[in-house]
C-alpha cells in the first residue's frame, strides 16, 4: 500500500483568476507530491474545545467544538435524531443556521417511527427528515437546534439553493407496497410514496408540513445543486448503474410549479459500442460533448417495484451511465460530482460538467483514485472559499476528509479518530458563509464538528 503522505497519484488540475472552478492541465503529469499535507503539516488528535472529546485529528492550529449530538434534548424538546448526513450552512439575519439531513429508514414503516410531531410529518410512518441548528459564529457552539422536516426517509444529501433553501433528497423509492429486497427481506408498509426530493426553508423556526417535489424524480437520490445563474437543479442518483440529472424548472426558483427532467447524454467514443458507460475504461482528463435527453414520467409508477425506473428512461435513449454518483457543487461556472465506486479500481471519480449554452455542455474527469491510500470511495463534497475541493471519504478502512488542490495534488486534511466509531464515514463538508469554519459530520456516532483555523497556512 502507497503511503498516501509521499505517493500520491492525482490528475493535475489548474484554476483560472477568478478560480472558483477547476480546469485539468497535463494529464501526463501523473504523479505529484504535496508535501507536508498541503503546507498543514501532520494530523493529531485534538479534543473539542466544548466537550473535551475527542473526535478528529487534524493538522496544528486547528481546532473543533462539538454539535448536535445524537440522542442530545434539542430546543423544542425532541432528542436529536441519529444518521447525520448532507448539510448546508445559511446566514438568515444575523444568525448562522445549518440545516442537516438524518439518513433514517427502519425499511417497514411502522407507526412511532417518525421523530418529531405527527402532525407535520410527511409520512407518519417515516423515520428520517432534517434538523435546523442556530450556531453561534464566534464561538461555533450550539445556540438552539429543533426539527425542520419529518416524515420521510433515508435522507441522504441534498443542497443549498440560492434562494436560502436546502433541498433534502430521500435515496429509497419504498412506499406503500409490501416488497422484498435483494436480500428476500419484506419492506415497504409506508402511508405515502416516497423517492423524491424536499424543500426546507433556512428561515423555517419550526417544522412544516410540505410536499414532495415530483418533478425532480422518483429514484435512489443523493444529492442536488443549483446553477446560480439558471436556476437548473442538477441531480446525483446512487445506484451501480446511475444517471446525472437535471431539472430545468418553468420558473427559477419556484420548484414546486414543474418543469422538465432531464438526463446525461454524451457523444460516445468508438471505444463504446453504443452508447458511454463512464463507470470504468477511461483516463483522467477524458472529455466528453454533453446533451440532455427528456425524462417523460418523473414519478415514475414502477419506480417502488424498479429503483431504476427513472435511469432506465433515460438509458433507452442512450444516456450515459455512471457509478454511484454522490456529492455534488456548484462553484463558478461548473458541477463538480463524485462516482464513490468509479474507475478502474472501483475507488472512485471525480466528474466536472460544464454548461455551454441552454442544452449543450462539457463533461471532464478530472481525477480517477489509483489506490485506496490516495482517496478511498469519496461521497460528500464541497468546494472551499479558496478553490479547492473537500472530499468525505466513505471507504473501507480509515475515514478522511481530503482536500484536492487546484493543482490537483490530493491530501489529508481530518482523520476520524472517534474511540470505536474510527470506520465510520464523514459527510456533509460544508462551509459557513464567511469561510472561516467547515462542518462536517461523522454519520456514526452521529455528530456534527465544526473545525477552524489558520487556512493561510495551507493550500484548501
Amino acid at each position: 500500500m502507497m503511503n498516501r503522505r509521499n505517493f500520491l497519484t492525482v490528475a493535475p488540475l489548474a484554476a483560472n483568476a477568478a478560480m472558483e472552478t477547476l480546469t485539468l492541465l497535463d494529464p501526463r503529469r501523473a504523479l505529484l507530491t504535496l508535501p507536508n499535507n498541503g503546507g498543514y503539516g501532520t494530523l493529531r488528535p485534538v479534543k473539542a474545545r466544548n466537550t473535551g472529546e475527542t473526535w478528529l485529528a487534524l493538522p496544528e492550529g486547528f481546532e473543533c467544538t462539538a454539535l448536535g449530538q445524537t440522542g442530545s434534548k434539542m430546543s423544542d424538546g425532541h432528542a436529536t435524531p441519529p444518521a447525520h448526513d448532507g448539510m448546508a450552512t445559511f446566514k438568515v439575519g444575523n444568525e448562522l443556521r445549518i440545516v442537516r439531513n438524518h439518513e433514517i429508514n427502519a425499511g417497514l414503516g411502522e407507526k412511532g417511527s417518525v421523530f418529531g410531531q405527527a402532525e407535520t410529518a410527511y409520512d407518519a410512518r417515516g423515520g428520517g427528515g432534517t434538523t435546523t441548528l442556530v450556531v453561534d459564529a464566534k464561538t461555533r457552539e450550539l445556540v438552539r437546534d429543533f426539527v425542520s422536516l419529518n416524515g420521510t426517509l433515508t435522507n441522504c444529501a441534498g443542497g443549498p439553493t440560492p434562494w436560502g433553501t436546502w433541498i433534502s433528497c430521500e435515496e429509497t423509492t419504498l412506499g406503500r407496497e409490501l416488497i422484498k429486497d435483494e436480500q428476500g427481506r419484506v419492506r415497504g408498509g409506508f402511508e405515502q410514496k416516497h423517492g423524491y426530493c424536499f424543500e426546507v426553508a433556512a428561515s423555517a423556526n419550526g417544522a412544516v408540513k410540505t410536499q414532495p417535489l415530483t418533478g425532480l424524480g422518483r429514484f435512489v437520490h443523493e444529492a442536488i445543486a443549483v446553477d446560480a445563474k439558471s436556476g437548473i437543479v442538477y441531480l446525483t442518483e446512487d445506484r451501480g448503474a446511475a444517471g446525472f440529472y437535471r431539472f430545468v424548472p418553468k420558473r427559477k426558483g419556484k420548484l414546486a410549479e414543474g418543469g422538465q427532467l432531464q438526463m446525461l447524454k454524451v457523444a460516445a467514443p468508438a471505444s463504446f459500442s453504443q452508447q458511454a458507460d463512464l463507470r470504468t475504461g477511461l483516463q483522467a482528463g477524458q472529455s466528453f460533448a454533453a446533451s440532455w435527453v427528456d425524462i417523460n414520467e418523473p414519478d415514475a409508477s414502477a419506480a417502488e417495484q424498479n429503483t431504476g425506473a427513472v435511469y432506465q428512461q433515460g438509458f433507452t435513449q442512450g444516456a450515459a451511465t455512471f457509478a454511484r454518483l454522490e456529492g455534488i457543487w456548484y462553484a463558478g461556472d461548473s458541477l463538480f460530482f463524485t462516482s464513490t465506486s468509479g474507475g478502474d479500481k472501483k475507488l472512485g471519480q471525480v466528474w466536472q460538467y460544464t454548461p455551454q449554452g441552454k442544452d449543450k455542455g462539457a463533461l471532464k474527469l478530472i481525477f480517477e483514485s489509483p489506490e485506496e491510500a490516495v482517496l478511498d470511495m469519496p461521497d460528500n463534497l464541497c468546494v472551499s472559499p479558496r478553490g479547492g475541493l473537500v472530499i468525505c471519504e466513505d471507504g473501507r478502512n480509515e475515514q478522511f476528509v481530503r482536500g484536492l488542490t487546484r493543482q490537483g495534488q490530493i491530501f489529508d486534511f481530518a482523520k476520524n479518530v472517534a474511540p470505536g466509531h474510527e470506520g465510520k464515514e464523514f459527510a456533509g463538508a460544508t462551509f459557513s458563509p464567511d469561510g472561516q469554519t467547515l462542518f462536517v459530520n461523522l454519520q456514526t456516532p452521529g455528530v456534527t464538528l465544526a473545525v477552524w483555523g489558520p487556512w493561510e497556512k495551507g493550500v484548501l
